[in-house]
């Protein structure tokens, strides 16, 4: 699929920002793409500290939440967590859950069985953990902002509701005791994008605050930076935007968890084959998955065991029984993302067909959100994934493209679905099998009157048009310093133009699926590299879309190009 590529607009700050920064203008370009044109908003980019964090009292209902809370404490009055089975649901109930003990709290949690309760704050769900935990006071965190029917449900059996959580609110908002919720925030928009894990750490942060203006002692000595290993992993695994202080949390978050004391994450690096320093590409494909796995195949309670755990050897043998549940789970995703891509292609009608949907009665649900990242990357448009669960309702996911809001698209569709919710990117749905053929068309008719043609091919954002003798050892180092990278702060991407291959191309990997070989302009040679290159030849004259980075072989550190596109010159 040919992308388009597009290039950052010129700027006459650039210039002004690398005098005042002390950085080459190919730095400060970088820079001005990610909004940083400023000087002191430059070098706090460049520099993102814990003491820039805001008060969590900005957040939309923390007063009235922390209020709940502190008043349960002193009643002894016990209460749960109900979680999420994702990454940012499991690695937020595990800090909160830790939090709240390490006080001296009566807190209890539970996370729902993905086949048997289904997605959120369901009723079998609520139901199922108030007859294990019979408490007054239920903590919904990752879930709950679409629920209203439950919580009104528990509200008249005298259950309170607090709601924590970063998805969109449903039209009918639930009539919780507390929603803190950063999408219902009007002004402080810096806080717009943090995902649930975020949240966990700024409901402490309050509770903190609040305690140590009542002198509690246990809160006087209490630190709060022991939680950002858990929300460095809940933040990239959900794909929130690393900007503002999801980038200050992931900074430090990923210092913290290359330098864990967590049994439990020690045992998960270690399967992982992961050492030393950890970026946001080894969160999100190495430590990730596994704590994914437990949830998408069964329950997530082992996910959220190690990340507690204290005990060495329960720690090794969950890590292990994740690892053995995430190759399970890669075998069944290669299946069925196997099947539906063939299905749609051939089938499929760039000119007419803005969107995807497709269901199967036996596929698994636990995969079916994967799959769905896969369509989306191989076709670029907003698709819907289903599968059975077992009745006459099927449930799914969807994922988007930049431009197409698939929470706002849902709630469109509303009359056709028995439950639905999520974010502009990622959502979840269920709907009775009988209905995904109106779906299928409704969603479609949105897709087309929402995208333009243009928003239907991949956009390559790229950063700056480079000549070669320009990416230097030192200058890459230098682009460290932007990491993370992830979504909403993407890698470093050039261009470069009229180069030609010289010397032998290699074939790597082992169907031979990869592609590596040099390029010139004729002043400079880099080595590149294409993963998953169906071409078997270049063209005589080419423009390359890349990513520079560092690659060590035989302990020898070289320069490589990372493939993006490549068009003839």
């Amino acid at each position: 699929m040919t992308a388009r590529w597009h290039f950052a607009p010129p700027s006459s700050a650039i210039s002004d920002l690398a005098a005042a920064v002390g950085v080459p203008p190919l730095f400060a370009q970088c820079l001005v793409n990610r909004g940083c044109s400023d000087a002191q908003v430059a070098s706090e980019f460049l520099s993102p500290k814990l003491a820039r964090l805001s008060d969590p009292f900005l957040l939309p209902d923390m007063d009235r939440a922390v209020d709940r809370l502190l008043l349960t404490h002193k009643n002894s009055e016990p209460f749960v967590i109900f979680g999420d089975y994702d990454v940012d649901g499991v690695t937020a109930t595990a800090l909160l859950t830790e939090f709240f003990r390490a006080l001296g709290w009566q807190c209890s949690y539970y996370l729902p069985h993905r086949l048997e309760e289904g997605y959120g704050l369901s009723a079998d769900g609520v139901e199922n953990c108030l007859t294990k935990h019979p408490v007054k006071l239920l903590l919904a965190v990752d879930c709950g902002s679409s629920a209203a029917d439950v919580i009104a449900s528990l509200a008249a059996r005298g259950v309170e509701v607090l709601v924590l959580d970063h998805h969109q609110v449903s039209s009918l908002a639930p009539a919780a005791h507390s929603l803190v919720n950063p999408q219902l925030l009007t002004s402080n928009a810096h806080l717009k994008n943090l995902c649930s894990a975020g949240l966990a750490f700024k409901l402490a942060h309050a509770i903190l605050k609040r305690c140590r203006d009542l002198n509690w002692p246990q809160a006087c000595t209490h630190d709060l930076k022991q939680y950002l290993d858990f929300v460095a992993l809940g933040t990239i695994a959900d794909i929130v935007p690393l900007k503002d202080e999801n980038r200050i949390l992931v900074r430090c978050g990923l210092e913290r968890l290359a330098r864990t004391a967590r049994i439990g994450l020690k045992a998960l690096k270690k399967v992982a084959g992961l050492n030393g320093s950890i970026d946001c590409y080894g969160v999100s494909f190495q430590l990730a998955p596994r704590l994914n796995a437990a949830g998408r195949l069964e329950t997530a309670l082992d996910a959220l065991d190690l990340l507690l755990t204290t005990e060495e050897a329960r720690a090794e043998f969950l890590a292990q029984a994740l690892d053995a549940q995430n190759r399970e789970r890669q075998s069944i995703e290669r299946k069925i993302a196997d099947e539906v891509i063939e299905a749609v292609r051939t089938r499929f009608n760039p000119a007419a067909d803005y969107a995807i949907v497709e269901g199967d009665a036996s596929w698994h649900l636990g995969v079916v959100g994967i799959v769905a990242s896969r369509v989306v990357r191989e076709f670029h448009r907003p698709t819907l994934i289903l599968g059975s669960d077992g009745t006459d309702n099927w449930r799914g996911s969807g994922r988007s493209i930049d431009g197409f809001d698939l929470a706002a698209s849902l709630r469109q569709c509303s009359d056709l679905l028995v439950k639905h919710g999520g974010h502009a990117m990622a959502a979840g749905v269920t709907i009775l099998a009988t209905k995904l053929p109106d779906l299928r068309t409704r969603f479609n008719e949105l897709a087309r009157t929402t995208l333009s043609t243009e928003a239907l091919l991949p956009l390559l954002k790229l950063d700056a048009e480079v000549r070669l003798s320009d990416l230097t050892f030192s200058f890459l180092k230098s682009l460290e310093q932007i990491e993370p990278f992830g979504q909403g702060n993407p890698c470093v991407q050039f261009a470069a133009r009229g180069l030609r291959c010289t010397g032998t191309m290699r074939r790597l990997g082992s169907a031979e699926q990869h592609l590596r070989f040099n390029v010139t302009d004729g002043f400079a040679t880099q080595q590149a590299v294409w993963w998953n290159c169906e071409l078997t030849e270049l063209p005589a004259s080419f423009d390359l879309a890349f990513a520079p980075e560092f690659s060590e072989y035989n302990g020898t550190l070289a320069i490589q190009l990372r493939v993006l596109d490549l068009k003839p010159t």
